[in-house]
């Protein structure tokens, strides 16, 4: 028993010394697994191809089920990759592709003239997830071509750290402005010779649309071995929302990365549905009073009177006179009429039974004969 124990224990302890020693040379299967994964390739059927025509492209050693974007490319090479970003590119002639569980993925591209003349490539790119790309030559015929520009020098910048977007939204950007910020990070010259107004391009990306890259100068020397700290402004169109992608390129390769959540103008939602509420409510109030207007009006609304605005009748206030005292008679006129009665008006200056009695005045109540000067009225024959 007590040998069966020992064999046991010395085929364990050399087992464990045949692993580490795999491993210290390196000869282990999965390492070369994840040494191969991390440099995707692309194949492509043919090298030429002319416009209407189609190239089947091949991929392997990607990340398996990740979302692809297949391009053609003008004034770009596999070494410098494509220097002047998606613009150069035949963006509308495009196609997504999604990798295998084994990430490989083989898909027809049309082929198309990019905006840009050749050297071309056949420009392959992760949409979602960790950033990976590769390239391969690929020449349309009949398209122009034109020699890639030359470096500037040694000089080569690459990324320190403190990368970051400064700046906030203002009042104006939850109405629709906009967005705006700073994208500030710290680059240092790690070439040989100086680096003088280096020429960035900034693009932002929204879901799985590729960036749109904008060139951007910094006015500045940096020297060998030197650090800078640069700002490149950064703005978004009006009324956007959602989660963004902030992308730093220079020299065709990509430096940093920074995420960006910009918050929905909710002062545009609040407008409209304000005026959703005023404007029928206004309409409403100026259709009834047309129909105030138009509508024929009863005759006996018209005979009460005036009407104030609104259709209410309008009183006027009744006016009182002042009572005016019966006059006491005088002596020797003829007796008025009982209290009740109603009186007669007379003419101030024609009373009768007012004046003197007399020979020459007849009493009241008799008829007096006309005087001998006056003319005779004649009756009827």
């Amino acid at each position: 028993m007590n040998r069966r124990r020992s064999s046991a224990r010395a085929s364990r302890l050399l087992t464990v010394l045949a692993l580490v020693g795999a491993l210290l040379a390196g000869t282990a299967p999965w390492v070369a697994t994840a040494s191969a994964a991390d440099k995707p390739s692309v194949s492509l059927s043919k090298s030429q191809a002319g416009t209407g025509g189609s190239v089947t492209v091949k991929g392997a050693d990607w990340r398996p089920d990740t979302l692809l974007m297949m391009l053609i490319c003008g004034q770009s090479s596999p070494s410098r990759g494509v220097i002047g970003g998606t613009n150069s590119c035949a963006n509308s002639e495009g196609r997504a592709v999604t990798t295998d569980s084994k990430g490989a993925f083989s898909k027809s591209l049309p082929v198309a003239e990019p905006p840009n003349p050749c050297p071309c490539v056949v420009h392959v790119a992760t949409v979602t997830g960790e950033k990976a790309q590769s390239d391969a030559v690929f020449q349309v015929a009949g398209h122009p071509v034109k020699a890639l520009p030359k470096t500037s020098g040694s000089g080569q910048l690459s990324m320190v750290a403190d990368t970051r977007l400064e700046g906030s939204s203002g009042l104006l950007t939850w109405f629709g402005a906009p967005p705006s910020r700073s994208f500030t990070f710290t680059v240092g010259n790690v070439g040989s010779t100086p680096v003088k107004n280096p020429i960035f391009q900034v693009g932002t990306s929204h879901g799985v649309f590729a960036p749109q890259w904008e060139d951007q100068q910094w006015r500045g020397t940096i020297k060998p071995g030197q650090k800078a700290r640069i700002k490149l402004p950064v703005e978004l169109s009006a009324g956007a929302h959602g989660d963004y992608l902030v992308s730093l390129k220079y020299d065709g390769k990509v430096l940093a990365e920074q995420p960006w959540g910009v918050g929905r103008p909710w002062g545009v939602t609040l407008f409209w549905l304000l005026l959703c509420v005023v404007v029928p409510a206004a309409v409403f109030r100026i259709g009834m009073a047309v129909v105030d207007r138009v509508r024929p009006r009863d005759r006996r609304s018209r005979s009460r009177g005036p009407r104030a605005a609104g259709g209410r009748t309008v009183r006027l206030p009744k006016v009182r006179l002042p009572q005016q005292k019966p006059k006491q008679p005088a002596p020797g006129d003829a007796p008025t009429a009982p209290t009740g009665a109603t009186q007669t008006t007379t003419l101030p200056w024609f009373t009768p039974d007012t004046g003197p009695t007399g020979p020459e005045r007849p009493a009241a109540g008799q008829l007096s004969a006309p005087p001998e000067n006056s003319p005779t009225t004649k009756g009827n024959s």
